[in-house]
């Protein structure tokens, strides 16, 4: 079911879909018709994308929602925490994913969680891929839906949290790739390259790294809404973004690598084109003493002679050929 509504950075459409769970283990997914009740015993999955004010106030109100986590879910800039609120639990995290396919092209999504006693509530702005996939997962699975709040919340993070390893496999082609161009040739574009790879992998580490002791709380604290048993998969999410850091700071190693390795050979570009251009001026400033030597403009030169001239241009032919042969026996040409 899809409504319109208004929201404080703009128009968005709201699109609302539930999934609840009897005790009998039946599914029922639907919409807003479905968000209005809260009869005993159902597990129920709230999932709001494009939130509006008028909608997050009626939740407020139907689930007993603390309102400083509905104003947080009014403002889509917030970095990933969990805040523990008397009526619930609210987890903010955030996942990356690349449509175009290029690294340095990412698209950050956040999303807000409630988790309830027997319900969950998923908040976001955009529509989140892996989100989706969980939810169709959800509509055919009954078992799936039937183990707890606490186990289906762990489903959505683990999802948007394992989202991020194609994104890191992009990185390292990118990155290998990056590797073989610098020592293959040098390009003005290399080193853009590189930047914005390292953007990437900055703004990932930003955003993943709070996120991590996000985890870390929540497969620790002991709250009474998240089981051992959750607690334990939870556990697990905090060992995948563990993963994802130590990926992240090794390919930020790799690109600082890539990038020493380019500002290198554009040093021994510049120093070999400058020793060329020097070995050059050696080889013309004796010609060219030479040449004004015997250019005199006198009338009468006591070595005014016809061997004396065929001696100056002896030297203009033999001088640059000793000094070549001097240099390459000291190995100043080419790659000796």
């Amino acid at each position: 079911m899809q409504l319109c509504g208004a929201h404080g950075r703009g128009y968005h459409r709201l699109v609302l879909r539930v999934i609840e769970v009897s005790a009998a283990g039946m599914v029922v997914a639907g919409g807003d018709e479905l968000a209005r009740k809260r009869d005993a015993g159902v597990l129920r999955w709230i999932d709001v994308q494009g939130q509006t004010i008028a909608e997050m106030e009626r939740l407020r109100d139907e689930f007993g929602l603390h309102p400083l986590a509905v104003e947080d879910c009014l403002s889509f800039d917030q970095r990933p925490k969990v805040n523990d609120y008397p009526e619930h639990l609210f987890l903010v995290i955030h996942g990356f994913t690349c449509p175009s396919g290029d690294p340095s092209e990412i698209e950050i999504h956040e999303l807000h969680c409630f988790l309830l006693e027997r319900t969950v509530i998923t908040v976001h702005e955009r529509a989140i891929p892996a989100l989706d996939d969980v939810y169709r997962r959800a509509e055919r699975d009954h078992a799936f839906c039937a183990r707890g709040a606490d186990m289906m919340l762990h489903s959505v993070v683990d999802a948007v949290v394992d989202a991020n390893f194609p994104l890191l496999d992009l990185l390292s082609d990118a990155l290998d790739e990056v590797e073989e161009q610098v020592l293959a040739r040098l390009s003005r574009s290399d080193l853009t390259r590189i930047f914005t790879l390292k953007r990437t992998l900055v703004t990932m580490r930003r955003t993943l790294s709070p996120e991590r002791d996000v985890f870390a709380l929540l497969s620790k604290r002991g709250d009474p809404r998240i089981s051992e048993k959750a607690a334990l998969y939870f556990r697990d999410v905090y060992d995948h973004l563990s993963r994802i850091y130590e990926h992240i700071d090794t390919g930020r190693d790799l690109l600082g690598n890539a990038l020493d390795a380019y500002l290198s050979s554009v040093s021994n570009r510049t120093n070999e084109i400058m020793k060329r251009l020097t070995i050059m001026s050696a080889i013309f400033l004796p010609m060219g003493f030479v040449v004004g030597f015997f250019g005199q403009n006198f009338t009468r030169l006591p070595w005014n002679a016809l061997w004396f001239e065929l001696s100056a241009v002896g030297l203009l032919v033999a001088i640059p050929i000793l000094m070549v042969m001097w240099f390459y026996r000291l190995k100043w040409l080419g790659d000796h």
